[in-house]
């Protein structure tokens, strides 16, 4: 797979949930349905695209269905991104914390990674990905919106 499909491919928000959710581990369809709180054609749908482009795998339990990520196609857009050489992003401010439109109340990241030496550098990455994944789905969000009218008063 070229990597212009790739890019076809995770430029849909729900996409890029459902492989968001698979880097936890495998899922049956009826865990994203819930998890997603999408229905199940959309999210079969989704997986069917993900599954051609080789970014998901397939594997038969009986009747249920179980997804797992497959990073390869992924990995040349890392690859692709690296060559850029983009300077590291600074922390965000707790007072910026995203919270997840799908999951209300549930706080997406905002620590501050000084005031808490637990936090290690892996989870410094997570938390970018999060916010990156947040400003993306609102970007998704606001593209979506139909365009308003000036008024002229």
């Amino acid at each position: 797979m070229v990597i212009e499909d790739v890019f076809a491919v995770v430029a849909e928000g729900t996409r890029r949930e459902i492989l968001g959710s698979l880097r936890a581990g495998d899922k049956a369809v009826g865990e994203l349905v819930v998890e997603l709180e999408v229905s199940q054609p959309t999210v079969s749908k989704h997986l069917k695209v993900l599954r051609e482009a080789g970014l998901v795998s397939m594997r038969a339990q009986g009747q249920r269905r179980f997804y797992s990520l497959n990073p390869a196609p992924l990995r040349e857009i890392e690859l692709w991104l690296g060559s850029f050489d983009l300077p590291a992003q600074p922390p965000i401010a707790p007072e910026l914390a995203v919270v997840s439109p799908r999951h209300s109340g549930v706080l997406a990241a905002a620590v501050d990674p000084a005031a808490d030496p637990a936090i290690d550098p892996a989870g410094q990455q997570a938390f970018g990905r999060t916010v990156g994944r947040a400003g993306q789905r609102a970007a998704d969000l606001f593209a979506q919106l139909p365009k308003l009218r000036r008024r002229r008063d």
